[in-house]
């Protein structure tokens, strides 16, 4: 269902009587700069996704290389090797 001119001019009369004419200016003005920011962004987004596309191959090898998950050391706050000689040295000197 496409308009017809009578809605067009319909919705115009609406618009003007909710808003005002003096105002009228002002909203287009906002609206124009709104979607300016939003096609810019929208454009930034696609570089972003083009980038993204190019240095997909190098972001698996640095992920497996370096991961984020929690070691040992994080949760415990010091070595597991650190712990586990003091243990070996009190067991040797208490069998001497």
């Amino acid at each position: 269902m496409r308009p017809e001119p009578i809605h067009i001019i319909i919705l115009v009369i609406v618009i003007l009587l909710i808003f005002g004419a003096p105002k009228l200016p002002m909203i287009a003005k906002n609206i124009g700069k709104s979607l300016k920011v939003f096609k810019s962004e929208v454009d930034d987004l696609r570089t972003d996704k083009e980038k993204d596309k190019g240095a997909s191959e190098e972001a698996p090898r640095q992920i497996q290389e370096r991961s984020s998950a929690p070691t040992v050391d994080d949760v415990t706050g010091g070595s597991a090797q650190q712990q586990a000689d003091p243990q070996t040295d009190d067991d040797s000197t208490h069998r001497s």
